[in-house]
């Protein structure tokens, strides 16, 4: 049996015919940039991520960028994020002007550890000017401290929301759930098309209720334009075509149920995994609900594990291998391993299994077989060398 890491194609398939009359019908209108479909997508998403803003952008960094330069940061302000995530969430600071340094994170969840930030607000005197949680894996990051320690150091928060597409976090301060993207002043998606609500080609974009931001990102997504030639600032090329917003809004009607569909996958995983020795599976706290973008174990012998699966015809990934305080284009900053002990530590062992909403329990069966069976394989070369 193959198992492949995810299947783009197939959520694409239960909307085929729709988008290709899509296709057809903006062909014909020759509305190709803005329009009635983008609109329409901005007010959809908005409306299932809890907030009253949404502005469609080209894609999930510039959806982070641009969020960070409407709020007012850059000129060198510094900015806290986690080491372990994809470069686009530290690329999108220093392109819009600003600096970062990171906060380790929490072993179990991989989300930034709030005591671990509480720690870096007791020992450094600059200024934090915003703090980036990324919620990873599906999961958001624990919001009620991070929250408060950013008020309390006069620090905003924008949410790196780019894997947690429907999210959810229980608020014991404010005593509900809200959903990933609704927390912060404003948050960024990822609309790549393995996320779990995914273009076919790129997307981003950008949430948040204070309709002043959103009015600045809606500039800058459209190199500052107030009006037509009329320029703010000097914006950028940021839109996101009106092609790729019909076929979200068509796939976001699907986006409940196909995180309902991961969960359960997550569910089954958990049942087949539980007790195989040198596996530790994902933790998702009580007041989080994951959309499980991704199935992360730990594994011990990872890579050889890793190689033993693809010989047998499963997929998997690592997020991320390489924490990026240990990335070749920031060894100007001499950070070490021993600086975020918790990232590195577990960059070494995640596994990501396939997961999409498609997986079927057979499929999880064979990946759970052949896990057991290397297991087994290690213990037999262990008892007779």
């Amino acid at each position: 049996m193959r198992v492949p890491f995810v299947d783009a194609v197939a959520s694409n398939m239960e909307d085929l015919e729709e988008m290709v009359e899509l296709f057809r019908s903006i062909v014909i209108s020759g509305q190709f940039v803005g329009g009635a479909e983008v609109e329409s997508f901005e007010k959809e998403f908005a409306g299932f991520c809890g907030t009253s803003e949404s502005v469609a952008v080209s894609t999930g960094t510039d959806a982070l960028r641009f969020a960070l330069m409407a709020a007012g940061i850059g000129n060198n302000d510094l900015v806290l994020t986690a080491p372990n995530t994809f470069i686009a969430t530290t690329e999108a600071i220093t392109q819009a002007g600003a600096a970062f340094d990171f906060v380790d994170i929490d072993e179990k969840t991989y989300t930034i550890d709030p005591e671990a930030l509480s720690e870096y607000f007791k020992r450094s005197s600059r200024p934090v000017k915003a703090i980036i949680p990324v919620h990873l894996y599906g999961q958001m990051a624990d919001m009620d401290p991070i929250l408060t320690l950013a008020a309390e150091n006069g620090a905003i928060v924008i949410e790196d929301a780019c894997q947690a597409h429907g999210a959810e976090y229980y608020s014991i301060k404010r005593k509900r759930w809200f959903r990933a993207g609704s927390m912060g002043l404003a948050a960024a998606f990822s609309f790549y098309p393995g996320k779990n609500l995914g273009a076919c080609g790129e997307g981003g974009a950008v949430t948040t209720d204070d309709p002043d931001l959103a009015a600045r990102i809606r500039m800058l997504r459209d190199h500052g334009q107030s009006a037509k030639y009329r320029h703010e600032v000097e914006g950028y090329n940021g839109r996101l075509d009106a092609i790729q917003c019909g076929i979200l809004r068509l796939k976001l009607r699907h986006l409940e149920k196909w995180n309902e569909r991961r969960r359960s996958a997550a569910s089954v995983y958990g049942t087949m995994l539980e007790g195989i020795e040198g596996i530790s599976l994902p933790h998702v706290p009580e007041r989080v609900k994951s959309v499980f973008h991704l199935y992360v174990i730990r594994a011990e012998m990872r890579d050889e594990l890793q190689n033993w699966l693809a010989a047998r015809g499963v997929g998997t990934g690592l997020h991320y291998p390489v924490p990026l305080h240990m990335q070749k284009c920031y060894a100007g900053r001499k950070w070490s391993p021993e600086d975020y002990p918790v990232a590195a530590e577990a960059a070494g062992s995640i596994l990501s299994l396939p997961m999409y909403p498609q997986l079927s329990t057979i499929q999880q069966r064979y990946v759970a077989d052949q896990i057991l069976a290397f297991r087994s394989e290690i213990g037999v070369r262990a008892r007779f060398g």
